[in-house]
């Protein structure tokens, strides 16, 4: 990491100083190049240790070259922004600079930073959380709204980060993306097969007419625990009639026993015909 950071100072100060007009012909030239020096050097570079004392000085020109963004962009998303343009390879080394130096502006920092370069959302979301510039929550909800078909990478990061915080992910991100609600509960399910009742009961509260949905994602990639599934499904959407029936209906598609259907069917209060036309008899 050291290593990385140092080189990653000669790539900004080549860029800043060549924005002043203080660079020579020779590094005027490297700099102009699409591809950042920190690509380069790092195929080349060797496992050498950099003194500490070497990487706060990088640190100090590596502050010091954002602040001099932000003075000429006049905002530090956009001086985030202009940076990631040049060298989205680092950006989250960029972030991890602006956060500490603007931590006030972080909402500005994460959402610019995603925005510019949403392969990196995931290390992004990472990097806040543990940076605690905010709650886990509002980080998430901020990441998804910058970049929303992302939203599995957030909550992927947010997940790993924090798990005690889970059911608060679930609903926060199925409640800023509702489109993406199955994505969001199966990805999360997968990583925590253990916690399915749980990610799905924080989802159908949050947002109960996606219960479908869900069930639907769901069964795709746990056959074996269709009748817990449906169940909780149909638990949690008990006050919604038609939500019921459509979840039967998805069930019985996906080849769920029609005699549990009726089950559930009769304990969330529905009639035999409903449940009728729920499956299609």
């Amino acid at each position: 990491m050291s290593r990385t950071l140092t080189i990653l100072s000669a790539s900004l100060l080549s860029a800043g100083f060549l924005s002043i007009g203080v660079v020579t012909s020779a590094n005027a030239q490297e700099a102009s190049q699409e591809v950042s020096p920190l690509t380069e050097s790092n195929e080349s570079a060797g496992p050498s240790v950099v003194p500490k004392d070497e990487v706060s000085q990088s640190t100090k020109f590596q502050t010091a070259f954002l602040k001099r963004q932000v003075d000429q962009t006049m905002s530090v998303g956009r001086a985030i922004s202009s940076i990631a343009g040049h060298y989205p390879q680092d950006i989250v080394l960029v972030v991890d600079i602006a956060l500490d130096t603007y931590p006030d502006k972080y909402r500005e920092i994460i959402f610019a930073a995603i925005s510019a370069q949403p392969s990196s959302t995931e290390e992004i979301v990472k990097l806040a959380i543990d940076k605690e510039v905010s709650s886990c929550p509002n980080i998430v909800k901020l990441a998804i709204t910058a970049e929303p078909t992302y939203v599995d990478f957030v909550v992927h990061a947010a997940a790993m980060a924090t798990p005690e915080e889970l059911d608060e992910i679930v609903r926060v991100a199925v409640l800023t993306q509702p489109d993406s609600a199955d994505s969001i509960v199966q990805t999360l399910s997968q990583e925590h097969p253990n916690k399915i009742v749980e990610i799905m009961t924080s989802a159908l509260n949050a947002v109960p007419f996606v219960g479908e949905y869900v069930v639907d994602a769901l069964l795709a990639v746990f056959p074996n625990k269709a009748e817990k599934v449906v169940e909780t499904a149909v638990r949690e959407s008990s006050q919604q009639r038609e939500q019921i029936m459509r979840i039967l209906n998805t069930a019985n598609n996906s080849g769920v026993s029609q005699i549990k259907l009726k089950e559930y069917a009769l304990s969330a209060g529905l009639s035999e015909s409903d449940f009728t036309a729920a499956v299609g008899n």
